[in-house]
Formats: structure tokens, C-alpha cells, sequence
């Protein structure tokens, strides 16, 4: 029942999409759908992904996020906390496959642009180096908005102070390397970093006495979108 329920959803959130692409392929462009049948099962495909997707989350990743935040609240060593939330930010970036392509897409454009040298171990090098920048950022960026649940501070001026030293990197960085920074603070909060980070969040919210969930247990996913565009201008800058 919950599976067929993930599913009915998966169709409602597509719907539009599929308005839209068939409004302006019949109505605006007045031209017959290329290869109808591939179309078709390519929806197929993705409602069925998406659907395994949100069920899985919601079985297994909210779960074990939340709960392990628990645990470790109730062990009551922040150390070993804070490790874990680094391991975490770490670990779930480096596995980001969004990352993976656009740190490929980023060494092949620094390669032709003679940036770096145009050898295949050269651009592997760029591309891993990008890749362990941005997860190093991601890490000490939930480390950061752990221990801001645990102390209290008011995320909003952490906030500020982060995008202004943004915007003052961004007057001394390569300007080869902005782009690539300011995109990966995007693709760093995609399907693997945001449930756990977010359940990890509002788990240690929810058993810290004189926490609210609600105020206190979001917002580790700005942190995790703001650091890697520092980090990256950084890296551009020494490499």
C-alpha cells in the first residue's frame, strides 16, 4: 500500500512536466513527438525510479539518519558527534553523482581551455581534487550546523557573514574558477547529502531539550550549499 501510494505520487509530481513538454511540442512547435515509444518508456522508467527513490528514503535513509542522531545525543560525547557528522557531509558528497559529473565536465573544460595540461591523469587529478575540495567543505559545514543546534546560535547572521565572504572572494578568485564554485554549492544538496543531512538535523533537534525541530533541526543544508563555494574559490586560487 505504500509503495502504490509513492507511486501515485511519483505520477502527480511528473504530470506537469508531462503537460508541459506535450503543450509545446503539439501546441508551439505543431510537430509530432520523435520516437514516441522510447519517450514513453524513458517516463516509464523515471515514474518507477522516482517512486523506488522517495520509498527507499523514507524506509530506510530518514530513518537511520534520524535515529543515529539520537543515539548519539544520548551517548552525550560530542566528539565522537561532530566526527560522525564530518564522516557524513564527507562521505555522502564524494558520492554525489552530480559532483562526479560536473567535476569531469569542470577538469575537460580546464584541460582544453589550458588551464591545466591535457592528459587523461591530469584531468583525473583536477577532477578528484575538486571532488575531496567540495566534501571537505560539506563536512566541516555540518560540523558547523551541528554544533550551531547544539549551542543555539541564530543561523541567520552565519548565514550573512558566509555569502559576504563570498562576495568578497569572488572580487579575488580566478574568474575561471567562480562559475564551478557557485555551481557547486548546488549540486552538493542533491538526493544522497540532502536526506541524511536533513534527518540528521531534525533528529538531533528532537532529543536536545529547549530544541524546536522545526526552527533549530533545518538549515544544515545552507551551510552545506554555502561552504563549497568558498572552498572551491579557495582551490582555485592555489591550483
Amino acid at each position: 500500500m505504500a509503495l502504490l501510494k509513492s507511486l501515485v505520487g511519483s505520477l502527480r509530481d511528473l504530470a506537469p512536466i508531462i503537460v508541459v513538454i506535450a503543450f509545446f511540442q503539439l501546441m508551439v512547435l505543431q510537430q509530432s513527438v520523435p520516437d514516441l515509444m522510447q519517450l514513453l518508456v524513458g517516463f516509464v522508467l523515471v515514474i518507477l525510479g522516482l517512486t523506488c527513490f522517495i520509498y527507499g528514503l523514507e524506509m530506510g535513509l530518514f530513518p537511520i539518519g534520524g535515529s543515529m542522531a539520537y543515539a548519539f545525543a544520548q551517548k552525550g560525547s560530542v566528539f565522537w558527534l561532530l566526527v560522525f557528522s564530518f564522516a557524513l557531509g564527507f562521505g555522502t558528497t564524494v558520492a554525489e553523482p552530480a559532483l562526479i559529473a560536473v567535476s569531469a565536465e569542470a577538469a575537460d573544460v580546464a584541460a582544453n581551455g589550458g588551464m591545466i595540461s591535457n592528459t587523461e591523469s591530469e584531468r583525473q587529478s583536477y577532477a578528484n581534487g575538486l571532488r575531496l575540495t567540495v566534501a571537505f567543505s560539506v563536512g566541516l559545514a555540518i560540523v558547523l550546523g551541528v554544533l550551531r543546534i547544539l549551542k543555539g546560535w541564530s543561523i541567520q547572521y552565519m548565514i550573512m557573514a558566509g555569502y559576504c565572504l563570498v562576495v568578497a572572494m569572488t572580487m579575488v578568485a580566478p574568474r575561471e574558477i567562480i562559475g564551478i564554485a557557485y555551481d557547486s554549492g548546488g549540486v552538493t544538496t542533491s538526493t544522497i547529502t540532502v536526506p541524511l543531512v536533513t534527518a540528521l538535523g531534525v533528529g538531533l533537534a528532537s532529543c536536545i531539550e529547549g530544541r524546536n525541530p522545526m526552527i533549530d533541526g533545518f538549515g544544515l543544508i545552507a551551510f552545506a550549499s554555502l561552504t563549497p563555494m568558498i572552498f572551491v574559490m579557495a582551490y582555485g586560487m592555489v591550483a
